[in-house]
């Protein structure tokens, strides 16, 4: 049966995620910076915004605005590249990813900053931290001011969302991720589980 096709909407945002096939570790601390530096690269050009990411041990979660070549053209590329990466370091021949990634076209402010939220909360719901800026390998830091953002990140757009100046964005976009502490559910239907 074939599969319905996705909306690829240029200007449009997205949260995505694709995960490892049957739940398989992906992801090492270098596999995550050679993911970044491909993500940058496709980024580029595709012409997408980055706005936050994660990157967990078997999955990761993207949320960004697309450019005019939309969505499977660069998630192909982001994918196809990485997973010969990850299944060399890993001594697999089998599939990296499991399922065709899942995505969620973000048709209104609250859904797009819900998502943003729900990205970088998401290594502190897995268990592997106590809480966002305590995750090395998610955007929150660098969106923040903590660490300097990597050249991936649209901080600019990111931090247009909160505020125009760039320090009260910052702090905005902290409180925002943070009062999300207590009831950071899925805004939508939700992903793939993790």
């Amino acid at each position: 049966m074939p599969r319905k096709p996705r909306h690829q909407e240029p200007g449009a945002y997205y949260h995505v995620v694709s995960r490892g096939n049957d739940k398989q570790t992906i992801f090492d601390d270098g596999l995550r910076q050679l993911f970044l530096k491909s993500l940058l690269r496709v980024s580029v050009r595709h012409e997408w915004r980055v706005l936050a990411y994660a990157l967990m041990g078997n999955h990761y979660h993207l949320v960004f605005r697309l450019g005019e070549s939309g969505l499977s053209p660069g998630m192909f590329e982001l994918n196809n590249g990485f997973a010969r990466a990850s299944n060399a370091s890993f001594a697999r021949i089998n599939h990296c990813f499991g399922q065709r990634f899942w995505s969620a076209h973000l048709d209104t402010t609250d859904y797009l900053l819900a998502s943003i939220r729900y990205a970088v909360w998401n290594p502190s719901r897995a268990g592997e931290c106590s809480e966002p800026a305590h995750s090395t390998w998610t955007s929150f830091r660098s969106s923040v001011g903590i660490d300097d953002p990597p050249p991936v990140l649209a901080i600019g757009d990111l931090h247009a969302l909160f505020h125009a100046q760039p320090a009260k964005a910052r702090l905005a976009l902290f409180d925002y991720v943070y009062e999300g502490r207590v009831r950071c559910q899925a805004p939508w239907d939700g992903p793939p589980s993790t």
